[in-house]
């Protein structure tokens, strides 16, 4: 059987974990319709945690992470896909407990590949990955809850982040004002580049109060990092606003009472893109390869190949990274 290299993560007898790239092959590989090789990826933050033993995400090891894979058919047994046919998947259980795009190959069922859309390269494609599908999606959903362009300012919390820094672009791009909230310093200019019209230190949103309403400031928000800075923002979003929560990056708590929802009618909008279903998500990623398509996607994401993975993943894990690591597979 034909081999090809994978990032392999296996546990320790102490209970440690270790990472290497290896020589896999193919019969190895769980069972489902499509085998993909592989020629991009991209890095989350729930490759992180997999890659470091976290059993929330995966509850087996060895394993190989990888959450995002974009590239060709090699052989297919449902009749949609053919060989060498461009496609990419995201979300499902990929790099969670089936075998993810951290690797030369993948295997998954055909209900989970979604055909490379017109107007996307593959390389474009896994720039964006589930960041950018996570982050369109988001705006999708606060859109249809009313909150438009022309409804005032909308936040973006984690702003220097994968999903934070896609969403302040798409945002811009759909014309929305964008305020975007970070804690790295440096990251100013670079979201100001992507469209923001104002950056605001994290620190500025933070309100540990137990005031159960605080001053109306934005007509929406998109929030990467939960915890309180999500509690002070849903206590900030102006009457019949929406906040679209997809992260969890500082804590997975939510210190909030019932008043802004029961006295400003504000929405508290749950993002589980990978579960997706089909049709929404392939008129999703038409979108971003159409109306939604973004210019700034080189600024946004830096490339490294997959054997330079370790420093990349202990990165994302402190906070430390910005915008998107795309993986040359």
């Amino acid at each position: 059987m034909p081999t090809f290299r994978a990032w392999w993560v296996e546990e320790q007898a102490d209970g440690t974990f270790t990472r290497r790239l290896a020589e896999r092959e193919t019969e190895d590989l769980p069972p489902g319709e499509v085998l993909i090789r592989v020629r991009w990826s991209s890095l989350n933050y729930k490759d992180a945690l997999s890659a470091t033993g976290n059993k929330g995400v995966t509850r087996s090891y060895p394993h190989t992470p990888g959450i995002d894979a974009a590239g060709t058919v090699v052989e297919s047994a449902a009749a949609a896909f053919g060989p060498g046919d461009p496609v990419l998947v995201t979300g499902y259980d990929l790099g969670m407990n089936t075998a993810g795009g951290f690797s030369e190959r993948v295997r998954v069922p055909a209900s989970w590949v979604v055909p490379l859309p017109s107007g996307l390269s593959l390389r474009e494609s896994m720039q964006l990955g589930t960041a950018g599908f996570t982050a369109a999606l988001a705006i999708e959903r606060i859109a249809a809850r009313g909150v438009g362009p022309e409804s005032g300012e909308v936040l973006v919390t984690g702003a220097g982040g994968g999903v934070g820094s896609i969403a302040v672009a798409l945002l811009a791009r759909a014309g929305y004002t964008v305020a975007a909230a970070t804690g790295k310093t440096d990251a100013a200019e670079f979201l100001r580049c992507l469209g923001a019209s104002r950056i605001i230190p994290r620190e500025e949103i933070s309100d540990a109060t137990s005031r159960p309403l605080l001053a109306r400031r934005w007509a929406g928000a998109i929030d990467t990092v939960g915890g309180g800075i999500l509690a002070a923002v849903t206590r900030s979003i102006d009457y019949e606003g929406a906040v679209a929560v997809c992260g969890n990056a500082a804590s997975h708590d939510l210190p909030l009472t019932v008043y802004p929802f029961i006295l400003r009618g504000v929405s508290l909008l749950g993002i589980a893109s990978a579960s997706l279903p089909m049709p929404e998500r392939r008129a999703l990623w038409a979108r971003l390869a159409g109306d939604w398509k973004l210019a700034s996607l080189d600024l946004i994401s830096r490339e490294v190949p997959l054997a330079d993975m370790e420093p990349e993943m202990l990165a994302i894990l402190r906070g430390g990274q910005r915008g998107r690591v795309l993986v040359r597979v």
